[in-house]
């Protein structure tokens, strides 16, 4: 068994140099995907402060609580964010002073978590107001997935801002896997945003979301096509998703793709497959195997009354 063991190991270490697939050896590693899973456990324990602990927080204790938190995430965030610029240095960082800038990159980050919990209490008030299952926006915290995927995407969203690699995806496709909703760290998201049920949803990297929109399960804004260059490479960084604008609610299955814009306060029908823009105040569905658009207030009232029911 020993010279057989021996052999594996030979073979598998062979496999490395050939086919590549290894964090760094030598050197500094990669972010680590578990540490990183844990800090973004602990950010939603700072933002929803007693609703993530397996033990109650007393007010009495709020201050203290915070401190040891804010303390135990700002160290381990920056060893994080450290590895993250000696992988890929973000294009205005100091090169020669990469853990300054891990340091500065974490004290704004976590400078700036009580205006993303601000907008988070309007995602929150919008679940609750927005489904009439609800009982409070007590329940709306502890128990609806939109609103764990919205907080883990609004606070990843902050580190891509600032071109931090590796990790806000990391947080992201956490939240993907626990909850079945892909919202990408760089899609833009206005607040009260509900997503209701939740489960297929997929919102792109350059989606730009407005106020009061509300997304049901399913609900794809997707590329409609990827460019590639002369290489025959994908070409990144450019807009290839939907901009969706205030007001707007997608029902159920409803494909959206490419850099279009949903006009505001529209409704998009389930199942819709939809490659061309929307003027505002405009109802868009399914009729014959077709997609329609109509105006009129009264089509919008049969619409919502239909789905309601």
């Amino acid at each position: 068994m020993a010279k057989k063991l021996a052999k594996i190991v030979e073979n598998l270490v062979a496999s490395f140099r050939e086919h590549g697939g290894i964090n760094r050896l030598d050197g500094s590693n990669l972010p680590s995907r578990d540490a990183a899973v844990g800090i973004t456990k602990d950010l939603l324990r700072l933002v929803f402060p007693g609703f993530y602990d397996a033990e109650p927080v007393h007010s009495a204790q709020i201050s203290q609580y915070t401190a040891a938190l804010a303390a135990s995430i700002a160290r381990r965030l920056e060893t994080e964010i450290h590895k993250s610029l000696e992988y890929l240095p973000c294009p205005h960082c100091d090169r020669n002073d990469l853990a300054g800038t891990a340091a500065r990159v974490t004290q704004e980050f976590l400078a700036e978590l009580p205006s993303v919990r601000a907008v988070l209490q309007t995602d929150v008030v919008a679940a609750y107001e927005g489904d009439p299952a609800a009982i409070s926006t007590e329940e709306v915290i502890v128990a609806y997935p939109g609103i764990e995927a919205i907080a883990v995407q609004r606070m990843a969203h902050r580190l891509y801002q600032r071109q931090i690699a590796l990790i806000p995806r990391v947080m992201t496709e956490w939240a993907h896997n626990k909850t079945g909703i892909d919202i990408h760290p760089g899609a833009e998201i206005g607040p009260s945003f509900f997503i209701d049920h939740g489960t297929g949803v997929v919102v792109g990297e350059t989606s730009v979301i407005g106020r009061n929109v509300k997304i049901y399960q399913g609900v794809t804004l997707g590329a409609k096509s990827f460019p590639k260059d002369a290489q025959g490479r994908c070409v990144k960084g450019i807009k290839r998703h939907p901009n969706i604008e205030d007001g707007v609610t997608i029902y159920a299955g409803a494909t959206i793709l490419g850099d279009i814009t949903i006009g505001r306060d529209s409704i998009i029908g389930g199942n819709v497959w939809l490659i061309e823009a929307v003027p505002p105040n405009t109802v868009v569905y399914q009729e014959g195997g077709q997609t329609k658009m109509k105006t009129t207030a009264r089509e919008r009232e049969k619409m919502v009354g239909h789905a309601q029911k």
